[in-house]
């Protein structure tokens, strides 16, 4: 009888690097800010409609995106941020990019003390996904 060898061809990777990547190379349009009065307080924002789309399967991303941060010299100016915001309505990216980016774009144009973004997320296959980013961000390795 002949050694039969079985051939086992990889599985391809499910989520590609570009898969992960989507979306943050998108061009989003500047958060206006306008100059703080007071010190040491909180300003906390919801967008409970916030959309996106998934780069993998093209479905849409439905959540509620809560940013809050203690301004310093700058608040957001509010819709200019939920402008911003609308830009994420036909983009495909994860997630878990959607939180990160937000949280790096509001303390680019509003340096704020501290900022926090919180994406909850709607079930979609019965798993619903709760994502947090803080800034300042951890130490740690990347």
């Amino acid at each position: 009888m002949e050694d039969a060898t079985i051939n086992v061809m990889p599985k391809p990777s499910r989520y590609t690097p570009e898969h992960a990547a989507a979306g943050l190379d998108a061009s989003f349009p500047e958060i206006e800010t306008w100059p703080n009065q007071f010190p040491g307080y909180e300003i906390v924002i919801d967008d409970p409609e916030f959309t996106s789309v998934c780069p993998k399967t093209g479905l849409p991303d439905f959540g509620v995106i809560t940013l809050r941060y203690q301004p310093d010299k700058a608040c957001l100016e509010l819709k200019s941020y939920k402008e911003y915001l609308h830009v994420y309505r036909n983009l495909g990216i994860f997630q878990e990019n959607v939180v990160n980016r937000v949280l790096e774009d509001v303390v680019r144009w509003a340096k704020p003390v501290w900022a926090e973004v919180k994406g909850d997320f709607r079930p979609r296959g019965g798993i619903s996904t709760t994502v947090l980013a803080r800034w300042p961000r951890a130490r740690g390795k990347k």
